[in-house]
Formats: C-alpha cells, sequence, structure tokens
C-alpha cells in the first residue's frame, strides 16, 4: 500500500473509505497523550475489519507462556499491555437500524489526524438499507492537559428524512487482547455505577492486580441549544450505557459530547478511585469541548516549538518526520520513571507494549535533545529500579557474582520473552543499556548520575560480559558463542562481531567510570563496592585480559569485519538480485532457508561502527558499508535510520535520502506490511536521528556540539531544534549556508566542519 494517504505537511488524510486498509488507517491515526491511548477505531459500531485498542500505560498482564517446548530458563508468563475498557463507543441507530459503516454506502469519507492541534476528526454520509443518508462528523482527542481525560464530538445530520436518531454513549470493559495466548480476558469487574447522563466501570486486572476505573459524562445539543432527554441506562456485565432517543429533522445536526476518563490504582488510591474519576468528569465537562481543544492545540504549539523539523521543497518527506515526531510525543512524556516505550507506543497490541532496546538505541538520543533532561534520566532511572530482576535474570542463564542480564522483553524487568534464540542469546540488549548511559551522560554532562546509579548498573553488566566469554586454547582469544546479534536473521552464531565489540566496550567504559567515581565521591565509591562485594584489583584485572585478547572476525581479503564466524560461507546474493515475490522474506520464505541465506534483517555490523564510528577511518566505514548494506533486507523498522546516518556521513547522498524516505514513511506507506498490527514507535525516534545525525551531521564531542550538514538535493532548507545542556538552539541548513539561532540567555561554542563557532546568546550566526 503505497501512497494511500494524501500528502499534507501537518495532516494524516484518508480521503475516502477502503475497508481493506481500514486496521492501518487505525494504527496510522492512534491518539495518544503519554498516560493513555487509542487507536483510531470508529465510535459507531463497526463489522468489518478492526482492530479495538484502547490502553493504560503501565497496566498490564502476565500471560501465560505458550511454547511447544519448554526449556530451563524460559521465562513462566509473558507481560503485556492490555487492551483497557472502550470509551468512545457511541452506537447509532436510525429509525431502528444500527450504523455501521460496513453495511453501508459510503461516501465523503475523510479521516483526518490533525498533527499540529492534536486531535482526529472524521466525516462522512452513509446510506443505510431503508435509503436513509446521514452526515457524521467527529472529533476526538485524548487531552495533553488532563492526561486521564479524552473528549469526544460526534455530531449526526438526518440528510434526507425525518426519524428517530438513537444515540447510546457507552463505556465497554468486556474486551480481550487480540494476541492473548489462551484466549483469556484479563479483567474482573468490580463495581459499575450509573447516575444521571454518566457512569462508570471499576475493573481489576487478574493475577497483577491493578485497578483502573473508566467512566463518562455526556451532553446532548438540538438546533444549537442543550437538549433536555430522558435516557435509558443500560447496565450489564463490565458494560453502562444510556440510550438516548430524539427526534431528528432534516438538516438538523444532533451533536453529543462525551466526556471520559481512565484513572488507574498506579497513580490513585484504590478507595479513592471513584471519587477521583467523578472530580476528573465533572472538571474536565465544566471546561466544555471547545475549551478543551483549545488547550489541547496551546499545548502541541509548545512541543512543537522545542522538537518540530521543518523541510522545505520536499512535502512527502515533511509529513513524514512530523507523523514520527508527533507519534513519540503522544507516547512518552517522561513524567514517569515507571513507564517506558513500547515498540508499537498505544498504536497496536504486537510486542505486547514490553520495553524492547529500541529504547536506549533509539529512543533516549531523541529525548536527550527534544525534551527536559529529567525525561531521558527516567528512561535510564527505570532500567536501574529493575537491577534486582537483571541479576535473577543472569542467574537463569548461571550467571552469579553480581551478574546483570537485562531482558530482552519486559515490562516489570523479568524476562518475557521465549524464543530460546532471543531469550538466551540476544545478549546485545545489555551493551545497548551502558551506551544509554554513556550517550546520557556525554550529552547532557551530569556524572552525578554515574555516582548514584549508573555505575552500579556498568558493574552488573561488565560482570556478565565477563563471565560470558570463553577462552579458546585453540584461538588463544577470548571468544563468545551461541550469540544472536541484532540480524535476527542468524541465530546461535559464534563471534558475532557486535556482540563481541560491545562487550570489550562495557568492560572498558565500567572501569572508567569507576575511576571517575573514585575522584568525585570516595565515599559513596567504598559504599558501593562493599554493597556489591566488587573487588577491585582482581575484577578489572579480568576486565582488562579479556579486552585485550577479545577476538574480532575480520577478513583479510575484503578487509571488513565479519559479521560473524563463517558469514562467508554463505552464498553472497545480494537483495537487488531477489524477486520482489519474495519480499519481505520473514512472510514469504521459511525459517531454515531464512537462516542459511546471508540476507541480514538490519544493522548489525552497521550498528557497532554508528555507536563507534570514532574508531574507525572513513575507508574502514565505507567499506563495511558498501558490504554489508546490499546484503541487508531492512525487514526490521530499526535498520533505515542507521544505514541513513551512515550514508550521510559517506557523502552518499542519494542512499542517505532513500533510507530517510523509508524510515520516515515506514507506516504511512506500510513499507514492510505489518502497519495493521500498530506503528514502529521506538523506530520513529530512528527518523528524527536520520535528519539531525544524519543530514545534521550532529555529534558531541568533547563536551560540545559538532556539526557537519549537507542539504539534500531535493531540499530547499531543513532546519531542527535541539536542546544542549541547557542552551536551547535552532539550526537551519540551506542552499545559502548553516545558520544557527541561540534561543537562550546563555552563549554556546559549537562545531561546524570542525571550525569552532561562539553563538551568543539571544543571537545568531551564519556559517
Amino acid at each position: 500500500m503505497i501512497n494511500y494517504f494524501k500528502v499534507d505537511e501537518w495532516k494524516i488524510i484518508e480521503d475516502g473509505f477502503d475497508p481493506q486498509y481500514n486496521k492501518i488507517a487505525e494504527s496510522v491515526c492512534s491518539l495518544g497523550n503519554g498516560r493513555m491511548g487509542q487507536r483510531a477505531n470508529f465510535e459507531e459500531a463497526y463489522s468489518g475489519e478492526t482492530l479495538q485498542g484502547n490502553y493504560i500505560a503501565g497496566v498490564y498482564y502476565n500471560d501465560k507462556t505458550r511454547v511447544g517446548w519448554w526449556k530451563n530458563g524460559y521465562p513462566e508468563y509473558s507481560s503485556k499491555v492490555l487492551n483497557a475498557a472502550n470509551w468512545i463507543g457511541i452506537d447509532v441507530l436510525i429509525d431502528g437500524i444500527q450504523l455501521d459503516l460496513a453495511k453501508c454506502e459510503v461516501s465523503k469519507f475523510r479521516r483526518e489526524l490533525d498533527m499540529k492541534g492534536g486531535y482526529l476528526k472524521r466525516t462522512f454520509q452513509a446510506k443505510n438499507s431503508q435509503g436513509k443518508v446521514v452526515e457524521v462528523e467527529s472529533i476526538r482527542f485524548c487531552s495533553m492537559i488532563d492526561d486521564e481525560a479524552g473528549a469526544i464530538k460526534y455530531s449526526i445530520t438526518p440528510l434526507n428524512f425525518n426519524g428517530t436518531i438513537t444515540l447510546t454513549p457507552f463505556i465497554d470493559g468486556d474486551v480481550k487482547n487480540e494476541d492473548a495466548n489462551y484466549d483469556e480476558k484479563f479483567w474482573d469487574e468490580i463495581k459499575r455505577e450509573y447516575w444521571e447522563n454518566a457512569g462508570y466501570i471499576h475493573l481489576k486486572t487478574k493475577k497483577t492486580g491493578f485497578d483502573v476505573i473508566s467512566g463518562m459524562q455526556f451532553t446532548i445539543a438540538q438546533k444549537g441549544q442543550q437538549a433536555k432527554f430522558s435516557g435509558q441506562a443500560i447496565n450489564r456485565e463490565k458494560y453502562i450505557g444510556t440510550k438516548v432517543e430524539l427526534q431528528a429533522q432534516q438538516g438538523q445536526a444532533i451533536t453529543l459530547v462525551k466526556y471520559a476518563a481512565n484513572l488507574s490504582s498506579q497513580n490513585h488510591k484504590v478507595e479513592e478511585l471513584a471519587a477521583n474519576l467523578k472530580a476528573t468528569l465533572t472538571r474536565i465537562s465544566a471546561k466544555g469541548f471547545d475549551t478543551m481543544l483549545t488547550e489541547q492545540a496551546a499545548s502541541w504549539a509548545e512541543k512543537w516549538k522545542h522538537n518540530d523539523i521543518v523541510i522545505e521543497g520536499d512535502a512527502s518527506a515533511q509529513q513524514g518526520i512530523r507523523f514520527n515526531i508527533f507519534q513519540l510525543n503522544q507516547t512518552y512524556t517522561g513524567e514517569d520513571a515507571r513507564l517506558n516505550i513500547g515498540p508499537k507506543g498505544f498504536t497496536g497490541e504486537k510486542y505486547g507494549g514490553v520495553t524492547y532496546w529500541d529504547t536506549e538505541a533509539y529512543c533516549v538520543p531523541f529525548y536527550l535533545s527534544t525534551a527536559d533532561q529529567a525525561v531521558s534520566r527516567n528512561l535510564l532511572l527505570y532500567r536501574y529500579k529493575q537491577l534486582p530482576q537483571a541479576y535473577e535474570n543472569a542467574a537463569m542463564l548461571g550467571f552469579g557474582n553480581g551478574s546483570a542480564l537485562y531482558p530482552m522483553v519486559s515490562i516489570d524487568g523479568i524476562e518475557c520473552h521465549n524464543e530460546w534464540e532471543i531469550t538466551f542469546e540476544e545478549l546485545h540488549r545489555n551493551g545497548a543499556i551502558a551506551y544509554a548511559i554513556y550517550n546520557y551522560v556525554r550529552y547532557t554532562g551530569d556524572e552525578s548520575y554515574l555516582t548514584d546509579y549508573g555505575l552500579e548498573v556498568l558493574l552488573g553488566i561488565a560482570r556478565f560480559w565477563s563471565n560470558r566469554v570463553s577462552w579458546s586454547a585453540a584461538r588463544e582469544k577470548f571468544v563468545m558463542l551461541g550469540i544472536t546479534g541484532p540480524n535476527e536473521y542468524e541465530n546461535n552464531v559464534n563471534n558475532n562481531w557486535y556482540s563481541n565489540t560491545i562487550a570489550t566496550w562495557c568492560m572498558q567504559y565500567a572501569m572508567e567510570v569507576l575511576e571517575k567515581v573514585k575522584a568525585a565521591d570516595i565515599g559513596k565509591y567504598n559504599a558501593l563496592v562493599t554493597k556489591l562485594n566488587f573487588i577491585e584489583a582482581e575484577e578489572t584485572a579480568k576486565f582488562t585480559h579479556i579486552i585485550e585478547n577479545m577476538y574480532y572476525p575480520y577478513d583479510e581479503k575484503l578487509r571488513i569485519f565479519l559479521q560473524q564466524d563463517g558469514y562467508l560461507d554463505k552464498e553472497q546474493i545480494l537483495v537487488k538480485d531477489l524477486p520482489a515475490t519474495d519480499r519481505p522474506l520473514n512472510q514469504k520464505w521459511s525459517w531454515d532457508r531464512i537462516l542459511r541465506s546471508c540476507f541480514i534483517k538490519q544493522a548489525d555490523v552497521l550498528q557497532g561502527i554508528y555507536f563507534f564510528e570514532d574508531k574507525y577511518d572513513i575507508d574502514t566505514i565505507r567499506r563495511n558499508f558498501d558490504f554489508y548494506e546490499p546484503r541487508t533486507v531492512h525487514e526490521s523498522s530499526l535498520s533505515p535510520c542507521v544505514h541513513a546516518i551512515l550514508a550521510a556521513k559517506l557523502g552518499d547522498e542519494a542512499r542517505a535520502y532513500e533510507f530517510y524516505l523509508r524510515t520516515s514513511r515506514l507506516d504511512l506507506d506500510n513499507y514492510n506490511n505489518d502497519t495493521e498490527d500498530g506503528c514502529h514507535t521506538t523506530s520513529m525516534a530512528g527518523t528524527w536521528m536520520a535528519v539531525v545525525e544524519g543530514f545534521g551531521g550532529m555529534r558531541v564531542k568533547d563536551g560540545k556540539l559538532s556539526f557537519k550538514p549537507f542539504l539534500p538535493g531535493k531540499w530547499e532548507s531543513f532546519c531542527f531544534t535541539i536542546t544542549f545542556r541547557g542552551v536551547l538552539l535552532n539550526v537551519k541548513v540551506s542552499k545559502s549556508g548553516t545558520y544557527i539561532k541561540n534561543l537562550s540567555a546563555s552563549d554556546i561554542s559549537v562545531l561546524v566542519h570542525d571550525n569552532e563557532c561562539v553563538v551568543k546568546a539571544n543571537s545568531e550566526a551564519a556559517i
């Protein structure tokens, strides 16, 4: 599906309704506010293909693991964010016939995600089986100001008849996850209550015991005035609704405004949930829909002021980057260190809404530059608080002595991924967490984090790597056996270059931080090594011995780092020579065939070169890029952005632009044929990186920002806004040069193409 959505710089527009693309549009037009989120489902009933989805951040269930062959060390459960009560529902009857777009003749359909204002608008006309035509307009949003609330304005107008229109706004908690392993429903009802034009359902998750109360309050207007009505309460298990019959006249709109709220026991005492819900509904309904919508626009305007990227001359590229930034801001606000970023955000159930290494490798750079320092710090604290579980995970694999292995997939710190080649072998996730600490300190200068939290995590990770390597008498080197790198189309290999590289880097960095902490606060240092039973001389000697004697696969003839031992034994076929009918491989080929092929799912060697580019000269980077990229199918959403950044560094404008467009429009154009499951939220941060680190060439060198920008040929200019150590900068790259505007009260020194430039406070420098 290419070019289904209209190109618009500030909107995602579905012009005309095609049921086969409905689930894709539901994903793309999803809404959220960091505390809750919701797919772009219809308010009225729809019997066609749909994935109903409402999600509450941090509320999850431990679904019993389902595997064909249980292996020692497998997790007993698979944590997943739950499909929560449907708060958007409004059943509509037209003279007794249900409004259902799967059973109507639909015209003038338009679904529009307004990224500037932060709302979803839908309009259509529908003719039912009796020939009666109605026009509907709905606007809804998840409030960024009242982050436990949302609102809907739903207007319906009869176009060719007078008759009875029945509206039933409802809350439905009788829902289940599409990905439930045993088709189980995960909610129990505690209580439901109805009063006048409002009500709520109090639900509780099985096993995990989260209480969530979802409620609504509504008004109806007719002929421009509030209508008096007598509603019929509908009360059944896990459901409350109000049935209202109204006499409709041709050409006159009936407008229902529905206010809703979702409160959880994460943020409220259980005994206060009902009272707090009622207070929330009273407060937001008193404001009114229009005021809430105005507040929403103002909140988004402030966000765009700090993280917008403006591209002139390429509307498709502009729409792509704004869409990615919009979804990231809807998903995570950084106000709660208990929350993290699932690969699908609030847009679908795939991957269970859990945390992967995506957060540390891709999302941290975005939030470092576009949000307050506390936001990215909270992402690191999320992992620090789960360090005890990381010790347990390592112990399950047989590693003690303070070794820490962070899970591949988790919400609460316990591994809940049950594919052995991932759970037990894709260990590079540990390295991404260590790298995020390094990245945070490098960018912010906040070395106090190392003393208070970071060193403890780094030592646990370093200890794990030091225990996971093996000594090869044949090579007289340390090796890493039975490993899976970022390229998941290779499993259970020996000496994945990236894993070996990041393992030794983690040990080296841990030792560097040891010295920093010792120098900064000897008291905290002594307390920590006592707490961890860390014997410095003995353990650092072990780290050093491994670092100095690690084996890294390398091919002397091609002068490239080998992805792993034996990679060149595979038949070397390039992606360009694959028939189009074979793509994507993961949907067309057997797993056996994939594993025997040379094809690469995502950046692997190139991921390491991206992280540690300062260690390699430009010729080394180019040789490895030119070898591995033609063999990469980019069937992971995380792949194109890394390739875009490296292509930009190499001055390969054509490929840099190609990869940027692919990553920025991955979901809009459904490149990987999987957007219906939800958007690729974590990789969206990589899209931002492709512009800022790719075309902008932004790096941090010796505590200073460095830029090596270039302008893609199709663009007139591009500009981005970033915050660096409290200084807000706007960087514009155009055909006439580079311009850096300092929007803060402090001077800042930056490097542009290695030349130092001081940008004075509240002024602009042309370079």
